[in-house]
Order: structure tokens, then sequence, then C-alpha cells
């Protein structure tokens, strides 16, 4: 009679029956953009309108009302 296995080695056995994804090496890289009037930096896709720092508008367009957006700044 087999001596049934531990809790341990069956999660080992299931890690290693796991199906893996390819593993996919790439270089290592930053999503920002700084500010042309006082150099500070910000992400490319956080939707704001403004420098936090210095105030220099990076949007000026029209605003209209909409679901989630209304006619006013809506970066603050």
């Amino acid at each position: 009679m087999e001596k049934p296995l531990s809790l341990v080695a069956r999660m080992k056995q299931n890690a290693l029956a796991q199906k893996r994804e390819v593993f996919e090496e790439r270089q290592a890289g930053m999503n920002t953009t700084t500010c042309p009037n006082c150099g500070a930096g910000r992400t490319k896709d956080d939707g704001i309108t403004r420098c936090a720092y210095c105030g220099f508008e990076f949007i000026s367009r029209k605003l209209t009302d909409g679901i989630h957006i209304t006619d006013n700044d809506n970066s603050k």
C-alpha cells in the first residue's frame, strides 16, 4: 500500500504539471514625458491637462459635457 502524498508534495506536483507561458525578454523602459516649461516628469497616459508644478497647459481643448467629463477642467 502506497503512502498518500503530503500537502507540500501535492503542491509541488501541481506546480510542475501547470502549463507555463513563454517567457518574453524585453528592454526595460518608462512611458513618461517632461513638461516643456519646467522639466517636471509626468506619465503620458495620466490624462492631466496641466503641469502640477508650474501650471503649464499641456492640452487646451474645448471640453463638452459627457457622461464622465464636464465642460470645466477635469484634471483637478
